[in-house]
């Protein structure tokens, strides 16, 4: 018979277990809550009543609900008030010895068919379920911060766990709303041990001064959709937790995606623990503030100053895929003349219908005027000639991902332009400098990473070589800008920012599924709603094609010779045998025939 939990406990009333508490009580449960002293206690409370003061606020509850929710939990600073609880979960710091002993207390004290649960995000579930006499009936309850409002729960069960008590706590934690998602006990369970080695990574491209802390958070924002940036979330979470989380992974993977980078214990040393001191990777205006106010890293209004920008009023792009044809219509549309090439007549006429349509997509939907498009088509003239960019201020190389092409096409391109025309690729894993090296010119040559599709996505990656002049950098930001896109600087190297982050983090994903850790649709629920990602690595694996994701990682690891970016072997088994994702209709997933 499955167990019913009705009087539930929790240790600690921080804002992880002040919102664990709030959640059982809005699902009517009697919760009785402890803390150490009377400090405490009175900080809990305060937790609770900021948290349901801001549901009402949002219109989740009335005013009514509210105070009942409050009514239904009672804060003491006795254990011994748990003693006739179904369910006690601990949420205190993620300190093993400190949990250990608040879970060998419990066990003393409670009914000996109370399960006993930890909130730890990343220290052994084992380790603390041999320190009680119940070792089956301990599990590990990952909530995630905020508790009311983030739907996730990871319930870890070790070895010795009884299937009973997974299966009750996992059909209890579906009663409260939550997706649970039942896991073995790994450091960092799902979430954790993919979403840390992203933000590692991101702090090491920062303090290597790969690119800014704005242009990372940036990239990954427009670039992927993700609700915050790297950094910002490191901020967030507190460099503190986070290095804790990383080192913690780290002693059991030894894996070198999760070795803290440096700068990370360099801050915490400093003091600058992200939001919760008023400084980390960003400052804040007052400790806890979500506000950032400007300091000594803060790029000046505007970025470059406009001394030394050329004027770009012509752009020529080479290609007639849907890259080019996008990009093609997203410079059109800001006004710019524009001259697309293509090998045939047959191709120019299919890339133009392709920005006609598009077009008259956006004129269906109210985006665009007749009258707008109209004049945007008209500034795009087809040719198959290169020498029609004679007289252009910027050429857009946009064909296959072939180095040997690009760089024929560079040669050409170099032998037919004016003085001072810019010339960019928009490679999104190639060398830039494989294509300056070919030109008399290196100096103006640029990566302008667009990403697909270009009408509709704001990220432009602008991409410069040891040899691209400043200027020319300054000029494709500033034009970046006159296309409403969001440009982020980085340097010339396998990935640039958005490529380099998110496909280890694949990687590490299919890594999991291959160890049978998790099912495909258990991680990617995990990363959809612990992490507020908008697609889980799974779906995104096979949207983007597993042979396009294969390659990318192949040059990532060819680059940095990192065993953590080596392509696992199962992503190149399903591409060996024809799982290319969406595309072929299998992928992770298997998908109905259209």
């Amino acid at each position: 018979m499955a167990r019913e939990f009705q009087t539930v406990g929790v240790v600690g009333l921080g804002t992880m277990g002040a919102g664990i508490a709030e959640v059982f009580a809005r699902s009517g449960l009697t919760v009785r809550a402890v803390e150490v002293d009377g400090d405490g206690v009175r900080r809990g409370r305060e937790h609770l009543e900021q948290s349901t003061a801001r549901a009402v606020e949002r219109g989740k509850l009335s005013q009514d609900e509210a105070a009942a929710l409050r009514a239904r939990i009672t804060v003491t600073i006795a254990l011994a008030d748990l003693a006739d609880a179904d369910l006690v979960v601990e949420a205190v710091p993620e300190r093993l010895e400190l949990k250990a002993s608040i879970l060998a207390e419990l066990d003393d004290l409670c009914g000996p068919d109370t399960v006993l649960a930890s909130n730890t995000s990343s220290l052994s579930i084992t380790e603390l379920a041999v320190r009680t006499k119940r070792p089956g009936k301990v599990v590990g309850l990952h909530f995630f911060n905020p508790a009311p409002v983030l739907d996730l729960v990871e319930l870890v069960r070790s070895v010795v766990t009884e299937q009973d008590v997974v299966d009750d706590v996992r059909a209890f934690a579906e009663k409260l709303g939550k997706v649970a998602v039942v896991i073995g006990d790994r450091a960092g369970f799902i979430a954790n041990a993919l979403l840390f080695g992203y933000l590692n990574h991101a702090a090491r491209m920062f303090e290597s001064h790969y690119a800014s802390r704005e242009d990372l958070d940036a990239a990954m924002r427009f670039g992927c959709g993700y609700p915050m940036g790297p950094l910002a979330l490191l901020d967030l979470i507190g460099l503190d937790t986070a290095h804790e989380i990383l080192n913690t992974m780290y002693r059991e993977s030894r894996n070198q995606v999760h070795a803290p980078t440096p700068v990370l214990k360099q801050m915490i040393t400093a003091g600058l623990l992200g939001r919760k001191s008023g400084r980390g990777f960003y400052t804040y205006e007052s400790p806890h503030s979500s506000a950032v106010v400007p300091d000594a890293l803060t790029p000046e209004p505007g970025g470059a100053d406009g001394a030394g920008v050329r004027d770009i009023q012509r752009v020529g792009v080479v290609g007639t895929g849907t890259m080019a044809s996008g990009i093609a219509e997203v410079l059109a549309k800001a006004g710019l003349d524009v001259v697309l090439r293509g090998r045939s007549d047959s191709k120019v006429e299919g890339a133009i219908g392709k920005i006609r349509k598009s077009l008259d997509k956006a004129v269906v939907r109210g985006k665009l005027s007749e009258g707008d498009r109209d004049t945007t088509l008209a500034r795009v003239r087809g040719t198959t000639h290169f020498e029609e960019f004679a007289d252009c201020d910027l050429v857009v190389e946009a064909i296959a991902e072939e180095v040997d092409l690009k760089r024929a096409v560079f040669a050409t391109l170099d032998e037919v332009c004016k003085p001072g025309a810019i010339l960019a690729t928009t490679t999104s894993s190639l060398p830039v400098v494989e294509c300056a090296a070919v030109t008399s010119r290196p100096s103006d040559v640029i990566g302008l990473h667009f990403f697909n599709p270009a009408p509709v996505m704001k990220l432009v990656e602008v991409v410069s070589t040891i040899t691209t002049a400043p200027e020319v950098a300054a000029t494709c930001r500033a034009l970046c800008e006159r296309l409403r896109k969001v440009p982020v600087s980085c340097g010339d190297r396998a990935g640039f920012i958005v490529n380099a982050l998110l496909f280890p983090y694949l990687n590490d994903a299919v890594k999991m599924l291959e160890a049978h850790y998790a099912t495909a649709e258990d991680i990617d629920a995990a990363m959809k709603t612990g992490c507020a990602l908008p697609m889980g690595p799974f779906e995104l694996l096979d949207v983007v094609g597993l042979d396009v994701s294969l390659a990318i990682e192949r040059s990532l690891y060819l680059e940095f010779r990192e065993a953590g970016f080596a392509p696992a072997p199962l992503l190149e088994h399903l591409v060996t045998a024809g799982r290319l994702g969406r595309k072929t209709g299998h992928g992770f997933r298997d998908y109905a025939a259209r």
